[in-house]
């Protein structure tokens, strides 16, 4: 009997009450049927893979957007009994549903336990309402305390929450209070991400120059807040193990993992993403053009040509370093039958003497001042 290799899955559901004024992610308002075409669009193209479901073990599923939460919940048990009719899935498999406070209740959380969902991602952003409300977000602090104690009543016992950082006017004290807070509630994960301007957002078009730039924290407050998010969360028995994710031991997002170490994964829905036999192929963003693809999905799939072995090289090193893990030698070369190449050697090698990697247990990683120039020495790994 063949091994089914590991696989994991992420389902775009692309409807939010409202854009928010910072997201650049494939989403808007949708309306009943709307939701409900989308859907048979989705499942659609999840049974056009239907050919290779006996090759793969299902590992992790995460159900990102948007705000999937927002979707009416038949249609979240529609989308995976179609999954678990195609794939095998791992009994202690991690399957993840963002959720933003406010969409929640126990009828929901309910079924979502029912479903199989055992982790959620709260959209939290920040404590502070007027922070919640520069970003455009549809809710306040408390409509997350009262989402978060209704997935812990419905017995979800592994949380993620969303913390952003970075954001125009933001002081450290505000940050750290934020941090506190939602560490002191006990989530088994943290993420504390950075604004990022992204174009075509009204954040961008207001704060990317001029005054407006003026309201955005400097580059030594940015790098303060992500020092300070290392001590208070570590402080708190969380350990990051990504540049931006903190989690409670053995709590760390097994769906990430597998993007940041090359496993292979499928992403069904708009603007959604898949690594699968070597080959990285994207849907369309644009919801019409996302219906005429997702009807020739596996097609598009069998002839999307296999990435290089140096531009696998280079993803390798890319992702892998972003982690606390790091890459290894070993792991390397049973991945693409050679050792390193001599530019990474004598890249590495000068890092080393710059203090901004070390090596620990076989394996190679940033150390913290790495991480604060990542961006510079992750594109030294770009092959000649």
């Amino acid at each position: 009997m063949v091994q089914k290799k590991p696989l994991s899955i992420y389902i775009h559901i692309p409807f939010c009450v409202k854009k928010c004024l910072y997201c650049d992610f494939a989403s808007a308002p949708g309306d009943a049927e709307q939701m409900g075409a989308y859907v048979r669009r989705l499942i659609k193209e999840i049974r056009s893979f239907e050919a290779i479901g006996s090759l793969y073990r299902v590992d992790t599923v995460f159900v990102g957007g948007g705000t999937p939460s927002l979707l009416p919940t038949f249609y979240v048990g529609q989308i995976l009994n179609q999954l678990k009719k195609q794939y095998e899935f791992d009994p202690e498999a991690e399957i993840s549903l963002e959720a933003n406070p406010g969409t929640l209740n126990e009828e929901k959380l309910g079924a979502y336990r029912g479903f199989g969902i055992n982790r959620l991602s709260l959209g939290l952003q920040s404590i502070h309402e007027s922070e919640l409300a520069l970003l455009g977000r549809i809710h306040n602090y408390k409509d997350f305390l009262e989402s978060y104690e209704l997935a812990r009543q419905a017995g979800f016992r592994n949380i993620n929450v969303d913390l952003m950082s970075g954001l125009p006017k933001q002081t450290m004290d505000r940050w750290v209070k934020s941090l506190e807070t939602v560490a002191a509630l006990g989530p088994e994960h943290i993420s504390a991400y950075s604004l990022s301007l992204e174009a075509g957002t009204p954040f961008h078009q207001k704060y990317s120059e001029g005054l407006g730039r003026l309201d955005m924290p400097g580059e030594e407050l940015d790098r303060a807040m992500f020092h300070e998010t290392k001590k208070i969360l570590e402080s708190r028995g969380y350990s990051r193990y990504e540049f931006s994710n903190y989690a409670k031991k053995g709590f760390e997002c097994r769906h990430n993992m597998c993007y940041w170490t090359l496993g292979e994964y499928l992403g069904f829905g708009q603007a959604a993403a898949s690594y699968l036999e070597g080959k990285r192929f994207v849907n369309p963003a644009d919801p019409g053009a996302y219906q005429a693809a997702s009807e020739k999905a596996y097609a598009s799939f069998r002839s999307a040509p296999k990435q290089s072995q140096k531009e696998a090289m280079e993803e390798y090193m890319f992702l892998g370093l972003r982690t606390r893990q790091g890459i290894s030698r070993e792991d390397f070369s049973r991945r693409f039958g050679t050792g390193f190449p001599k530019q990474y050697e004598k890249e590495l090698l000068d890092l080393y003497r710059q203090d901004l990697v070390e090596q620990s247990g076989g394996r190679i990683r940033l150390t913290d001042q790495g991480i604060d120039v990542s961006n510079i020495i992750l594109a030294r790994f770009l092959l000649d």
